[in-house]
């Protein structure tokens, strides 16, 4: 076989947080990586924020901020939808505020720059009869 026809092996980085959308990505990733015998990875990030936290259902509201709790609760989810994954737990310092929505400014739906449609330019154009 020829060098560029064997595929290098492949490791798969799954983010979970628990919430739906990445569970569902958990979920087809791992497919992917069984159908592709790849290395799945999967990755959460915890804040040293205990709002954070109960937002994100880590913790109950009467439970003191434990990121070994935390990770035990996660890493058994994962452990229940992804048996072979590898799971990473990372804490991370709270040095800045998590944004909470976007911070980059709108861009409008219609810009100078963007032309109208053809219908009515040609209408404005057309002499009445």
């Amino acid at each position: 076989m020829s060098p560029a026809t064997v595929a290098s092996p492949m490791t798969l980085l799954v983010p979970f947080d628990g919430a739906a959308l990445s569970t569902t990505a958990l979920r087809r990733a791992t497919e992917f990586a069984t159908f592709r015998d790849e290395q799945l990875v999967v990755l959460t990030v915890v804040p040293e924020d205990p709002a954070y936290a109960r937002e994100r259902g880590w913790l109950d509201p009467e439970d003191t901020f434990d990121v070994g709790v935390i990770e035990r609760k996660l890493r058994q989810r994962v452990r229940d939808l992804a048996p072979d994954a590898d799971f990473r737990c990372e804490l991370i310092e709270n040095v800045e505020p998590v944004a909470r929505r976007p911070t980059w400014p709108a861009v409008s739906a219609r810009s100078p720059a963007r032309s109208t449609p053809a219908s009515s330019s040609s209408a404005a154009r057309t002499p009445a009869a």
